[in-house]
């Protein structure tokens, strides 16, 4: 069978398959048809793209590393494990490659202020941290529970110029900093570029977000070649909005034989209701302007979500992973907090790495694994961010005192 042109998706209307598209008021319409244009026009301009590789290159840290963690992999038996360390990016996490790039586009605009939303606070710090580098103004919204499981977070955004605001509304999580944030834009096009930090809101977002950070799978691939001598046999990587997920996955669409599985935050069990896996018991509809799998009752109004998490902890989820899942390119399961806490630990004590709670969710999926796949077999764990920010959480959570 022919492999599909991964390429040619989203059509010309923001699309992918039934997914995608641009449901916003029409204050938007016209800013949202702006940035497509524009980022038509700086995509393929090599001044453009010149001024992007060398902020990765020198800025950011660009390429992180292809990690061969031999002793989780004698530790666990079976398939090689190996971990893409986005966690050794400036700012900590695979966000600064999607804050670089879209404030690129904001300067490009003329844009004078950014907002963001932010759960786990690593796109709240690099949106502030690229905002303070290009001298523009920055306000963040984080959901009021966040703002206090993500403490370190919500301080360096502070130490770095930005204004945080605590969203105080619906579940005070993820999905509640990203209505106010499009509240923001609504009221202040003219000067503000809005920087989301996932694959999900109103075309052309979920492209444009995928693209910059595709910088990581196009780094995979030359790696894998390098240290294994062929491409992986596994690649997965955690999904909440899924940009870490996409940006590992997209480029290795066209290689049928690298097989792909993301994983969502299973919470307290599939079964309880209390998680964050719409892809694996969610169903169709609208969230934040643009069509994709939900976590909704039977009036389609959202529903709350649990994950230890934070940024985990949406309803929704990108619409080119739910276009990806019905067509069965890519796979996706979920894992409990338990599983993530304990794939978090051995890390640690295997290998010296505190990985962030969400890549520590395609950890725990890796260890289910890897026992079963032969020893010339390599499966690679996005480690999408590191575990710093999440002390506090995991000491909560097991009844350790840090004073």
């Amino acid at each position: 069978m022919k492999t599909p042109d991964y390429s040619a998706f989203p059509d010309d209307r923001g699309h992918f398959g039934p997914y995608g598209g641009r449901f916003v008021s029409e204050t938007l319409m016209e800013p949202l048809r702006r940035l497509e244009e524009a980022y038509a026009r700086l995509k393929n301009d090599p001044a453009f793209l010149a001024e992007l590789d060398d902020d990765l290159k020198h800025y950011v840290g660009r390429p992180s590393p292809l990690y061969h963690a031999k002793r989780l992999t004698k530790a666990w038996g079976g398939a090689q494990v190996w971990l893409k360390r986005e966690d050794l990016n400036h700012t900590g996490a695979h966000k600064i490659n999607n804050t670089v790039g879209q404030a690129l586009l904001a300067k490009h605009l003329g844009k004078t202020r950014i907002i963001a939303e932010t759960g786990a606070g690593q796109h709240g710090v690099a949106s502030a941290t690229i905002a303070a580098r290009l001298g523009l103004k920055c306000v963040v919204y984080m959901g009021i529970e966040d703002v206090e499981r993500q403490s370190p977070n919500v301080f360096r955004m502070k130490l770095l110029g930005a204004e945080v605001v605590p969203v105080t509304s619906g579940t005070k999580t993820l999905k509640d900093a990203l209505n106010e944030a499009m509240r923001d834009w609504v009221t202040n096009v003219d000067d503000t570029f809005y920087v989301i930090g996932t694959v999900a809101g109103p075309h052309p977002y979920p492209m444009l977000v995928r693209d910059f950070n595709s910088v990581v799978g196009r780094e995979v691939i030359r790696q894998s070649k390098e240290q294994m001598g062929r491409l992986p046999d596994l690649l997965t990587a955690c999904v909440g909005g899924g940009s870490n997920a996409i940006g590992l996955f997209h480029p290795m669409l066209p290689f049928p034989e690298v097989r792909m599985v993301g994983v969502e935050a299973g919470g307290d069990g599939i079964e309880t209701g209390r998680h964050a896996a719409p892809l694996s018991a969610g169903k169709p509809g609208v969230l934040h302007g643009n069509r994709t799998y939900v976590m909704a009752d039977d009036d389609g109004q959202i529903i709350g979500t649990h994950s230890v998490s934070a940024g985990l902890d949406y309803p929704g989820v990108g619409p080119e992973h739910a276009w990806l899942k019905d067509a069965g390119r890519v796979e996706y399961t979920a894992v409990t907090d338990d599983e993530a806490l304990a794939a978090f630990h051995e890390l640690a004590h295997a290998e010296g790495i505190l990985p962030a709670l969400e890549s520590s969710h395609a950890l725990a999926y890796a260890k289910k694994v890897a026992p079963g796949m032969a020893a010339d077999r390599h499966i690679v764990v996005n480690l999408s961010g590191r575990g710093d920010k999440d002390i506090f959480t995991i000491a909560k959570r097991e009844g350790i005192s840090l004073t």
